[in-house]
């Protein structure tokens, strides 16, 4: 299988896969378009995803489980990842 194939078919898990949230909300968040309250966390997973604490975490919490909370944080991270790979390879077309 090739790096394209693993790459799409993690994505796809990861996206739409079955999981405890809904797969639109795990694409918003992918696609850097998440609902505002989550727009923090997602901002921060794409950009610093080290500086993620549990006081970001626990102001979701009564919204979200656990269980939600990390299904969205590793759908930004992945989002994250598809952008750069995506812009990578785009400089690299131009070059």
């Amino acid at each position: 299988m090739s790096l394209a194939a693993l790459a799409r078919a993690t994505r796809d898990a990861v996206l739409d896969g079955p999981g405890t949230t809904d797969p639109a909300l795990r694409r918003r968040i992918a696609s850097q378009d998440p609902p505002p309250e989550l727009a923090a966390l997602a901002a921060k997973v794409r950009g610093q995803a080290y500086r993620v604490t549990d006081q970001d975490l626990d102001a979701l919490r009564t919204r979200y489980t656990d269980d939600q909370l990390f299904e969205l944080i590793v759908a930004a991270a992945v989002g994250a990842a598809a952008h750069r790979l995506d812009r990578a390879l785009a400089v690299l077309e131009d070059a």
